[in-house]
């Protein structure tokens, strides 16, 4: 089978391939995408973000129907995806007081937003309750005291969670590992009790649960049952010994998607069997009410949806070394490869029936000697001028996005049934310049 046209697998659902051998998703031939809106391009694809937002509701909501959806949107956030999931019904995960802005931009429903973070201004908290942010989860003590100040000075009420790290390792890259002892993140499993108690004596303060996060492209099952398990115990223990209900779990994201042929990731139905069985049969066995569950996916939301369109340029041909494919992005536009070692894959967009012919390296354009998209993939013969699609760019490579070398952050767009919409203009001169001050 033609190699290219096995890695169908890893772009958005309606990818396929006309009769000029073009790269098809959404019903737009993506050759004609970067005429028309230069590269590099992201490109997301609308049937693929509704269905997956179908499928984690389908999931979920029949093993646990009282199932809180939603969306992390650290892991792209922008006006028109917003809208899109506000229309499919769900809820949003926000990290600091600018996403809260923008979704309060479009109309979002900010009750069913939930706030978490390891340092929260106090601008910030003013914000989430001034805006009526649905659940603030609290962090650590530093945050528990000064949120209290901000809602008795405004004569508020503020609906939380605490974030407990359950000391769990989630057999994932050590830099999105966050539910381990040794984490910024949330309350060490030693400090719960304290923590529990001393939200429950605050009278601004209206503790509705508990929330954990484990990390991040997790593979296996294990670990989320097994947090489950711990954060259950201590909600049952909490309860005998203080009276505290545990009305709320969250149990935030982390679900894998598939990046690289060689690393096929679960189906949702198999993460949500996982979860929702684990906290069933943990709540009867300490004979408690089940809690509303509240999920947190991002990468797994959005990371297959989009797509990376770059133009071939240079091509270092070093015999017996390594033939370099040099790409008109990379590590600006496109981090993670360098900042995690994430493996992507890529095929020519304008040749797909084309046979591999080697093994190539595809390069960024920027002045590191890291920056480096794919090591070692088999590709047809590229030449200057060829359209590379890159697989599994829909999470985290927009948002940490950067200006180095004074480039430009990419244009995007959003298709359907043969329709291209420019959700976010590429940048300009006058963008890269219109703070600096003479």
């Amino acid at each position: 089978m033609n190699e290219q046209i096995a890695r169908l697998i890893l772009l958005p659902s309606t990818a396929e391939v006309n009769s000029r051998g073009h790269l098809i998703i959404g019903g737009c031939d993506t050759v004609e995408l970067t005429t028309e809106f230069g590269t590099p391009l992201y490109l997301f694809d609308e049937s693929s973000l509704r269905s997956r937002c179908a499928e984690f509701k389908a999931e979920f909501h029949k093993r646990f129907e009282d199932t809180a959806i939603l969306y992390a949107c650290k892991a792209f956030l922008n006006k028109a995806l917003i809208t899109l999931f506000m229309e499919e019904g769900l809820g949003m995960d926000v990290v600091s007081g600018g996403e809260i802005s923008i979704a309060r931009s479009v109309g979002f429903p900010m009750n069913k937003v939930c706030f978490p973070g390891n340092n929260k201004s106090t601008e910030e908290l003013i914000l989430a309750l001034e805006a009526g942010v649905g659940r603030i989860v609290v962090d650590n003590f530093h945050e528990l005291e000064t949120l209290g100040k901000v809602a008795r000075t405004k004569g508020s009420k503020a609906d939380i969670l605490i974030r407990i790290s359950p000391g769990v390792d989630p057999k994932t890259h050590q830099y999105i590992t966050t539910g381990n002892v040794d984490s910024k993140f949330g309350f060490p499993m030693v400090k719960g009790e304290e923590a529990v108690v001393k939200a429950m004596s605050m009278p601004e303060i209206n503790l509705m649960g508990l929330h954990f996060h484990i990390g991040s492209q997790i593979f296996e099952t294990e670990p989320f049952q097994q947090a489950v398990k711990i954060m259950i115990k201590f909600a049952a223990d909490m309860n005998r010994k203080h009276g505290f209900m545990l009305k709320e779990l969250s149990v935030g994201g982390g679900y894998a998607i598939q990046y690289t042929l060689d690393a096929p990731a679960p189906p949702i139905s198999v993460y949500a069997e996982a979860i929702t069985s684990s906290i069933i049969s943990q709540c009867q066995r300490f004979k408690m009410k089940l809690p509303k569950l509240i999920i947190e996916p991002g990468r797994s939301m959005v990371g297959q949806a989009g797509i990376a369109l770059y133009t071939a340029g240079a091509v270092k041909d070093i015999p017996g070394v390594r033939c370099y494919v040099s790409v008109d992005g990379g590590m600006a536009d496109n981090i993670c490869p360098a900042l995690y070692g994430t493996r992507l894959e890529a095929v020519v967009a304008n040749d797909m029936r084309k046979q591999v012919a080697g093994e190539v390296t595809i390069a960024g354009k920027f002045c590191e000697s890291g920056d480096i998209l794919i090591r070692g993939i088999k590709l047809p013969q590229v030449s200057a001028g060829d359209i590379l699609a890159v697989a599994g760019c829909g999470a985290y490579s927009l948002p940490k996005a950067a200006n180095y070398n004074a480039s430009f952050r990419p244009a995007v767009v959003l298709v359907k049934d043969g329709k291209a919409r420019l959700i976010r203009s590429r940048e300009t001169l006058e963008d890269l310049t219109r703070h600096d001050i003479i």
